[in-house]
Parts: C-alpha cells; structure tokens; sequence
C-alpha cells in the first residue's frame, strides 16, 4: 500500500496533481483544501496517500495531513459514499469543520457540497456520529500514531506482508526509545 509519497510537482490541474519521485510520474486526486496549500509547480512536496484499487483502475489519493487522510477513510466507510465523494466532501470543507458538523449533527452544513443530497447527508450523519464522537481525542490520536516509529514500523512491516501479530511482537522486542522507524524495520526484518 503506497501511504506517502514525496516528489516534485509537475503539474497540477485540478482535482489531479502529477508528482515526479525518481523519474516515475504518480498521478494522485487531492480535494481542493489540498490543493490551495501545494507549492508552486517543480517544488517539493510530501501528501500522505490512500490507495484504492478497482476493477477498471488504481487511484491515489492525497493530503496534506494525516488528519485529513483518516476522516477521508472514514467517510469512504460511509454507505454509498465512494472516493469521489469523499474527495468533494474535503473539498467543500477540511476535516476540522466535517468533524465539528457531524458532532453538532449539523444537516443544513453538510447538503450545502455540490453534490450531496439530504439523504447522503443524513448517512453521513447517523454513519459517523460515534466515529467523531470526540473530535479532539480524535485528531490527536491520529497525530500521534503518525508520529510514533513503533507504529509506522509495524504498519510498514504488515505492508510488507507480515502478520500484524508478528510485527507488533517484534517491534516490542526491538523498542529502543532512540531508534527512529526506518532502523526499527532494517532490525525487524533481520530477525522476521
């Protein structure tokens, strides 16, 4: 699963964003709250990405922040709510004001997106309600797992195909308050 990318930007045409990382061009959507805070074209840049694979095509999608990352696998999550409408949904608002109107159970807010009606509204709603239920914890929840190198090294080590069970042990094993994530997984996978 591709979770982040860096590269310079090549070109970029709304919702879409052509990122150049070693001479292969990733074509990644990101929603417009995304694509306000890009830098300029041929300028580094780091999106955190979620992977969807279809029948028909392999798409990736980009944000600026690992918060806006995980609402948007939240409300894909959401019944009849694909990709693209998650993608319009951070579109018309960032993840904060999503979270905050779901909690406030706030219809009128939601149904002002182009392209969503009452009744997904009213999904989202009733959806997400205990997944927001505390915004803040949340947020930094989110934040902090992103932060931490014991568990990016086992979200890279399951990645990599081993057993979430493995990898947790053996992270445990190897914790060392002093080693970034990159050694956790070259030490973990010495001894996988």
């Amino acid at each position: 699963m591709i979770s982040r990318l860096t590269g310079i930007i090549v070109e970029k045409q709304p919702p879409a964003v052509l990122l150049d990382i070693l001479g292969i061009g990733y074509e990644v959507f990101v929603p417009m709250t995304t694509f306000y805070q890009l830098p300029e074209l041929q300028q580094k840049v780091t999106l955190y990405t979620h992977f969807v694979v279809r029948e028909d095509a392999q798409l990736l999608y980009g944000f600026h922040d690992a918060l806006h990352r995980s609402v948007f696998q939240q409300v894909i999550k959401t019944n009849g709510v694909g990709p693209k409408m998650a993608l319009a949904i951070l579109s018309g608002m960032n993840a904060q004001e999503l979270i905050r109107f779901i909690q406030q159970q706030d219809l009128a807010q939601l149904t002002r997106i182009p392209g969503i009606g009452k009744r997904t509204a009213e999904r989202l709603l009733v959806e997400m309600r205990d997944k927001f239920s505390d915004a803040e914890n949340y947020s930094l929840q989110v934040i902090q797992n992103i932060n931490d190198p014991q568990q990016e090294a086992i979200s890279a080590l399951v990645s990599l195909g081993y057993r979430a069970n493995d990898a947790t042990r053996c992270i445990a094993q190897l914790a060392n308050a002093g080693h970034t994530s990159q050694e956790l997984i070259r030490l973990a996978l010495q001894q996988l």
